[in-house]
This record gives C-alpha cells, sequence and structure tokens, in this order.
C-alpha cells in the first residue's frame, strides 16, 4: 500500500519501560534567607491548550552587544519568535549525511518490512524516498515502526516524513532497544503520541540515537519527551525539536541518559515541567543553537535536575513560566556552566527567576559558573530576582547583567554565595528594592578589583551588599 502525503499530523524516569512514577517531591522557599525553592506538585496533565496558554504570553525582547568572546550569532532579532529561525532540519540536499544505501519506495509497508530485516541481519542502510510521507496506522508495541535493536540509518531527502496517521491507535513513531543504534538523516517526524514517553522516539537504555539535519516536530507524550525521551545516549545535530508537548516534564526533551545539542534549535514546545529541556541526573552538553519560545508551568526553557552540563555559545531566549525560572534553572546538586550564552528575554509570570534559578540545600546545593555572557531582559515582576535568583552557588564572570526587572532584586537576588568579577550590573529595575543586587542572607562578593560595577539600576544600586553604594 503506497501512502504520500504532506501534510504535516496533529500534534517514570525510565519512560517507556514502566509507567513513570508521580512526581512526588516538593520544593520550598521563601523570599528572605530561604535556601529551597517552591515548586507545586507536578503530574498535573497540560493539554494542547498550554500552547494556546503559551500564545499568549507577553512577548519580551531582547538585544544589546555580546561579550568578550566568541560571538553568539547576534544577526536575528531576539524576540520572542523570530530570534531562532534557522536552517536546522532544512530539506538542502547537502545538508546530512546522506550514505549509499538500499532504497525504500514511498510505501510504509516496506519501510517496515526492511528495518525488521536490518534487525534480523545485524544492521542497515536505508535512504527512504524524497517527497514521501510514509503514513503509519499500525501499533507494533509501542511505535509505528519495528523497535531498532541493530545499527540502522534512515537517510531522506527534501520533504522526507515519517507520520503517525490521525484517528488511529495511539504510538510514538520510533524506539531504540538496548543496542539498538538509530542514525536518522534529513527526515522529519511528526504526529507520534505515546502514552508514557518518547512521543517521537524513545531511547531506552543501553540505545543509541543519533539526529542529524533532521525535523522532531508536534509530536505528544502523556508523561515524558514530547519530542524524544532518552534513557540512553542521544545526540541531535544541526536539527530541530519543535512544538511537542510532554505533559509533565520535558516538552521537546527529556533525557535520564547523556545527551548532546549541536547547532540545533529547542523551541516552542509545552510540558508542566521543564518546556524545553529536562536533563534528569545525565549530562547535558549543548552547543550553539538555540533553547527558544517554549512554556512550562515551572523552569520553561532548560531544567538541569541533577547531573553536569555545560551550554556555550547558546541563545536561550523568549522561555516562559507560569511560576518560577522563565528560562534555565537547576537543581538538586546539578552543575551548569554557561558560557557564551545569551540569556535574554524570559519570564516567569507569577515565581522567582526570569532568566536564571539556582536551587540551594537540595541535593547539597547547586553550582553555576557564568562566563562571557549577557543576562538581559529578563522578567520576574511578581516575585524576586529579574536576571538571576540564587539560593546555591554562582560565580559570574566577565558578563553583563542588563536590562532585567523583578518585584525585588532586578539584576540578582541572592540568599546562596554570589561571586562577580569583570561584571556589569546595569540599568536593571525593581519595583519594590534593589535594582542591581540584593542580598537577602547571603554572600556576595563584587571583586570590584577586577572591575565589576553595578551603576544605573533603579530604585537604588544594591541592599545590603558590601561594597556597593546604594
Amino acid at each position: 500500500m503506497n501512502h504520500q502525503r504532506h501534510a504535516q499530523g496533529e500534534p517514570s524516569d525510565r519512560p517507556g519501560e514502566k509507567p513513570a512514577r508521580p512526581w512526588r517531591r516538593r520544593w520550598f522557599v521563601g523570599l528572605a534567607g530561604v535556601t529551597g525553592v517552591a515548586l507545586a506538585t507536578v503530574g498535573v496533565v497540560v493539554t494542547p491548550v498550554g500552547e494556546t496558554v503559551r500564545r499568549a504570553l507577553p512577548a519580551v525582547g531582547a538585544s544589546g552587544t555580546p561579550a568578550d568572546g566568541p560571538p553568539v550569532d547576534d544577526r536575528r532579532d531576539e524576540g520572542s519568535g523570530a530570534a531562532d529561525r534557522s536552517d536546522a532540519g532544512k530539506d538542502d540536499g547537502e545538508q546530512g549525511e546522506r550514505r549509499a544505501g538500499k532504497p525504500v519506495p514511498c510505501d510504509p509497508d516496506r519501510l517496515i518490512a526492511e528495518i525488521t530485516l536490518a534487525n534480523a541481519d545485524g544492521g542497515a542502510v536505508l535512504d527512504l524516498a524524497e517527497g514521501c510521507t510514509y503514513l503509519l496506522t499500525a501499533d507494533l508495541g509501542g511505535a509505528g515502526l519495528p523497535a531498532i535493536t541493530t545499527p540502522i540509518t534512515l537517510t531522506g531527502g527534501r520533504n522526507t516524513t515519517i507520520e503517525r496517521a490521525a484517528a488511529v491507535d495511539q504510538f510514538r513513531i520510533l524506539a531504540v532497544t538496548a543496542g539498538g543504534e538509530l542514525t536518522l538523516n534529513q527526515l522529519t517526524i511528526t504526529g507520534g503520541h505515546a502514552t508514557e514517553g518518547g512521543g517521537g522516539i524513545l531511547v531506552h537504555t543501553g540505545g543509541v540515537l543519533t539526529v542529524n539535519h533532521s525535523r522532531v516536530h508536534r509530536n505528544i507524550a502523556d508523561i515524558l519527551g514530547g519530542g524524544i525521551a532518552n534513557n540512553g545516549t542521544a545526540r541531535v545535530r544541526h536539527s530541530s525539536v519543535e512544538r511537542n508537548i510532554g505533559n509533565q516534564r520535558g516538552g521537546g526533551i527529556f533525557s535520564a541518559g547523556p545527551l548532546a545539542l549541536v547547532q540545533s534549535h529547542v523551541r516552542g514546545n509545552i510540558a508542566d515541567l521543564g518546556g524545553g529541556v529536562f536533563a534528569s541526573d545525565s549530562g547535558v552538553t549543548i552547543q550553539g543553537g538555540s533553547i527558544a519560545d517554549n512554556w512550562a508551568q515551572s523552569v520553561g526553557g532548560l531544567f538541569v535536575s541533577g547531573g553536569v552540563g555545560t551550554v556555550t555559545g547558546t541563545r536561550i531566549t523568549g522561555n516562559s513560566s507560569h511560576s518560577d525560572g522563565g528560562g534555565v534553572r537547576v537543581g538538586l546538586g546539578g552543575q551548569l556552566t554557561l558560557r557564551w550564552v545569551r540569556l535574554t528575554g524570559n519570564t516567569a509570570l507569577s515565581g522567582l527567576a526570569g532568566g536564571l534559578f539556582v536551587e540551594g540545600d537540595i541535593g547539597g546545593g547547586s553550582y553555576v559558573v557564568i562566563e562571557d555572557s549577557i543576562i538581559k531582559n529578563n522578567t520576574a515582576m511578581a516575585a524576586a530576582g529579574g536576571g538571576i535568583f540564587n539560593a546555591g552557588q554562582t560565580v559570574v564572570r566577565r558578563t553583563r547583567i542588563l536590562g532585567n526587572r523583578a518585584d525585588r532584586g532586578g539584576g540578582i537576588h541572592n540568599s546562596g554565595t554570589v561571586s562577580l568579577a569583570a561584571t556589569k550590573v546595569v540599568d536593571n529595575l525593581a519595583v519594590t528594592d534593589g535594582g542591581g543586587v540584593v542580598n537577602d542572607g547571603g554572600t556576595v562578593d563584587l571583586h570590584t578589583a577586577t572591575g565589576t560595577i553595578v551603576i544605573k539600576n533603579r530604585p537604588n544600586n544594591c541592599v545590603a551588599v558590601a561594597g556597593c553604594a546604594g
């Protein structure tokens, strides 16, 4: 049976193996001297109405001159939408890693048969038809295609799509089991709907996923990882993960294993917790690209929950949360390094930390290093910490904290330990107090000998910060 179509489909910490346990942890924090964090019980299902909510969020623009060092691409606007249009996932015949493989005609039954044969033969490279939509109609054990158990490469081309048909049973598109290695080149994965984790793609423990020059678009997971749920190893290169829904955690990507994003874009995704990326107790490396325009009840952009992360040369912009952590949150003893990052235009509508939230006592406290970056035009108008809310340990070097807004602590609100070296905190705004830096029972070291300045903030520069003129 030959299905060819060009329309897009409707949109446990170890997903796919057992139902995810409810997210029962509660975190609490006060605005004065408490080092934990406030977060309502998670697990509330986010339905597609969340996208309506996200579109209703105010767009907060951001601009500015990059900090010294290797530049982030500054040629695009940094508002909430146009900031991150890119060629990720574009069907350019020169993109991707096209390899001479076995042709698969535009027939989903043939694709199923070829993957089954490849699993039996120990692997294969399959070239899918350009301009074809492989429309999947049957649930083969939770996915529309056979589980990948060996090294298999699927290479598409211009307008090659693998899609779940509308009005059929719910299933994800692909699953990679232990020992399986799946590589996707120049493909669109869309329309998947998993009752547990991995609406588009699920990677089990021991599995490996590599996505090149592809698009994971409009998939849904009722629990974890609307686009991708990774329990093995996942690499996403020159690709986009966009407009997916993970009803509990990880609207775009949920990862409990090593995750690498290279020159890729995670945007317009929705979740209850971690709208763009939720990295749980695992290593995450992000180079270039963007995390943009994602929405969540808590933590709109990137949540590093335990584990170690590094973000280099990336735009984190236009993300929103209803409560805490509009842009980035680091918790449960997690460690994160941000270098040459633009953290701009993110919003916490009713909670703490428009830009960056660093948790305190939970898991021994979290640790963040920020270097050669810009933290600009982030907003937490109903609470504290427009640019940064720190209850853990944060080191800031050669960074500009500009134009952020909050009720208290427009630039930085600190109840942990903050060290600023060669850093500028300028033109931030607080409604109540501490336009630049508020120290609420913690320690702030300005290192003014390195050139750190805190000036032109309203209504004042500092509260309880030694060496800073009010």
